[in-house]
């Protein structure tokens, strides 16, 4: 088991071998003195031989050498204790559900080309960054939501459904979410672990605002209730415009209701005015929810560590030698 010290973030397996580190400041009071003691001796019996040899400009390659071998020393003692800290690992197994608003305000041309079909595009980034053992479903919504592809490890079966997305009147994202969670409800346990709920998370996109269908805030509550956090993202900015009948309406993206979904739902609200917005958005979103933070050992990063400090001293010391005659 892993004891907690003192250094933040960090647990050591073996603690007590942090002992070593006293010996480091040692060595840089020994390394004062004998520096001391040198200018001394310069200015008590003037240059001697070594330092006809080693010119001035050199001596800042000696305060490298040293102050590297002394890392590289305090890196391996660190190594030897057997640290642990927390690192993100893939989940293993966990449902993702993308939803996306597929209302005629989603053809707005604020984002080139129009809204949805730069939502189709970054979607599809975001179903290939997911862990490959993840499932993922696809739920559209505009006036009534549906699910489109239910659960599933098929990559391009997700894909290929985003990409014949089509448009649709009026915007039900309460409805939407209620897909979301029927989606979920359609996963089959974990055959390791058949008694425990299998992880999972609703990927919302919307621009606008419901204007049918339940209550966002009530499927948010009902959505934190099982454990499915909702992400959403606000996508658009405050120029878009569609045209209807030869006139031009405006549809500005509505962010408070989304941030009150994620807020509720107890998942993160997000916003994106541009297709390179939006996929950084997604990348955001796949390291959240893709991966875990545990503690792990870490031995090796510290070995690491201590190996390019050596480098970094040896190289140091070569270059002094190399002038000597």
């Amino acid at each position: 088991m892993a004891v907690h010290t003192m250094i933040p973030l960090l647990a050591f397996m073996r603690p007590e071998r942090l002992w070593f580190l006293a010996v480091i400041p040692l060595l840089v009071v020994a390394y004062l003195v004998l520096l001391r003691r040198q200018r001394t001796r310069s200015s008590r019996f003037g240059i001697d031989n070594l330092q006809r040899v080693l010119p001035k400009q050199a001596a800042w390659k000696r305060h490298i050498a040293v102050g590297a071998a002394i890392l590289s020393l305090a890196s391996l003692t660190l190594a030897f204790a057997q640290p642990s800290g927390m690192v993100n690992v893939p989940r293993e197994r966990a449902t993702i559900v993308v939803t996306i608003d597929v209302s005629r305000s989603m053809e707005a041309t604020d984002v080139a080309p129009n809204r949805l079909d730069a939502a189709k595009s970054a979607a599809s980034g975001f179903v290939d960054m997911l862990p490959a053992g993840f499932n993922v479903s696809l739920v559209s919504f505009a006036g009534t939501s549906a699910i489109v592809v239910p659960p599933t490890t098929d990559r391009g079966m997700v894909k290929r459904a985003i990409e014949n997305l089509q448009l649709a009147p009026s915007t039900a994202i309460g409805e939407g979410i209620y897909s979301s969670l029927d989606a979920l409800s359609l996963v089959p346990p974990d055959p390791r672990r058949p008694s425990e709920p299998t992880p999972g998370a609703i990927v919302l996109l919307s621009d606008g605002y419901t204007n049918i269908g339940r209550s966002s805030a009530q499927a948010a509550q009902d959505a934190k209730k099982v454990n499915a956090p909702v992400y959403t993202i606000a996508y658009g900015t405050a120029d878009g415009y569609v045209v209807s009948g030869g006139r031009r309406e405006r549809v500005p993206v509505d962010k408070r209701e989304l941030a009150t979904v994620a807020r509720e739902s107890g998942g993160e609200a997000f916003s994106a005015g541009s297709d390179a917005e939006l996929r950084q958005v997604y990348q955001g979103i796949a390291r959240s929810v893709g991966y875990q933070q545990v503690e792990r050992e870490v031995t090796e990063q510290y070995a690491g560590y201590a190996l390019a400090f050596a480098l970094l001293a040896s190289l140091a010391v070569i270059s002094l030698a190399a002038r000597w005659p």
